[in-house]
């Protein structure tokens, strides 16, 4: 199977809907997260609007630029899950949140394309020219610790995150 890390276009619109449709009925009924953040902040079906709006272009007093990806199974020609990464940290994503933000759509947890997402979305840090990438993750989520740790991460400490959970910082150097 092949896979590719895609930038959104109006060709991806049905199958974008569709999965941020079964996300959000997963969120209200698991109450899972709603990370990766940035694919959530506005409708997708307004999807010009949403086209306008998924990445930040520049900097603001709290965002930093960043570029979202959507992970395209080539042989299904499906939207796996998607990632946003963020250019650079300011002290709100150096303490919470990080580079890199990423999630795979609830159908396809478990198959392993968490790890492959990680790992693509690492090699467009290099292309930024981010060389030591931050993830972090709650603790009770222990297949997102695991796809940070199989692309290397290596725990630096876990602290209360401002919703009282316990977050962990990993490091990556790539």
């Amino acid at each position: 199977m092949a896979f590719t890390l895609i930038k959104l276009t109006k060709e991806y619109e049905k199958q974008l809907c569709e999965m941020i449709d079964e996300w959000k009925l997963d969120q209200e009924i698991h109450h899972t997260d709603h990370s990766p953040w940035a694919i959530f902040k506005n409708d997708c079906h307004d999807f010009c609007y949403y086209l306008d709006h998924l990445e930040i272009k520049e900097a603001t007093e709290d965002r930093v630029p960043d570029s979202v990806f959507f992970l395209l199974d080539d042989s299904r020609d499906r939207l796996l899950g998607a990632v946003n990464i963020r250019h650079y940290l300011n002290d709100s994503l150096l303490r919470e949140g990080g580079h890199i933000g990423d999630g795979i759509r609830p159908t396809e947890r478990g198959k392993g394309y968490g790890t492959e997402i990680v790992r693509l979305a690492l090699m467009e840090c290099k292309k930024l020219g981010i060389d030591r990438v931050l993830m972090t993750c709650n603790k009770e989520n222990i297949a997102s610790a695991r796809t940070i740790i199989k692309n290397g991460g290596v725990l630096e400490n876990e602290f209360v995150n401002s919703d009282g959970n316990v977050e962990q910082r990993y490091w990556i150097s790539i």
